[in-house]
């Protein structure tokens, strides 16, 4: 499977709500394993130690393929399920929302639960500034000095970030968007009339 651009988040953020005296305390974070996940889960279980429950959802890798989310004694799908259609509907990958819960004495009933842990998710994604994570490919093109102006604009104008080495003839480290490759490498034949080449070096 080609690797998809995605949304993720850099920063841990918080947010809190209380309903019927209950609070529910929600914390969004970057993560990319299943450690990462469980290190920062535990994390929050010594910190809130008090707390009566610790829910959670994550979704790892573009497009969330790998999932998973707790209810951590909720009534089922009172709390795991909000949290993981939260992060889906936002479009995140690489993120655990967790929502710390402090009983407050009255019961909430099945609906009133899930909207309360839906809306504490959504505090927390709210407060945060979305990342955007696209493949890249290194590349590099070799051109002569009468080329040069000309693979430097179209560079420019794909947006690649790019470093020359001059010698008998001038190479580019290119650092492009994967969704620009092929338009870079058509258009690199097609300007120069075949003078200029480039080589991949990785993604």
């Amino acid at each position: 499977m080609s690797f998809q651009p995605y949304h993720t988040v850099s920063s841990k953020t918080e947010s809190e709500i209380t309903i019927k005296r209950s609070v529910f305390r929600s914390f969004l974070v970057h993560v990319t394993t299943k450690h990462d996940a469980q290190t920062f889960l535990d994390f929050l279980k010594r910190e809130y130690w008090d707390a009566v429950h610790h829910c959670y959802a994550y979704r790892i890798g573009p497009l969330g393929m790998e999932s998973r989310f707790s209810d951590d004694g909720e009534p089922s799908g009172t709390a795991g399920k909000p949290l993981l259609f939260a992060l889906q509907k936002a479009k995140l990958s690489d993120v655990m929302v967790v929502v710390v819960r402090y009983y407050g004495g009255a019961k909430l009933g099945v609906g009133p639960l899930a909207r309360a842990y839906a809306e504490a998710a959504q505090g927390a994604i709210n407060a945060a500034t979305p990342v955007f994570v696209e493949p890249r490919m290194l590349i590099t093109v070799h051109c002569s000095y009468d080329d040069v102006s000309i693979i430097t604009r179209l560079l420019e104008e794909v947006g690649a970030e790019f470093e020359a080495t001059y010698g008998d003839a001038i190479s580019f480290d290119v650092n492009i968007a994967e969704a620009h490759r092929e338009f870079l490498q058509n258009e690199i034949i097609a300007r120069t009339n075949s003078r200029a080449g480039y080589s991949k070096v990785g993604t």
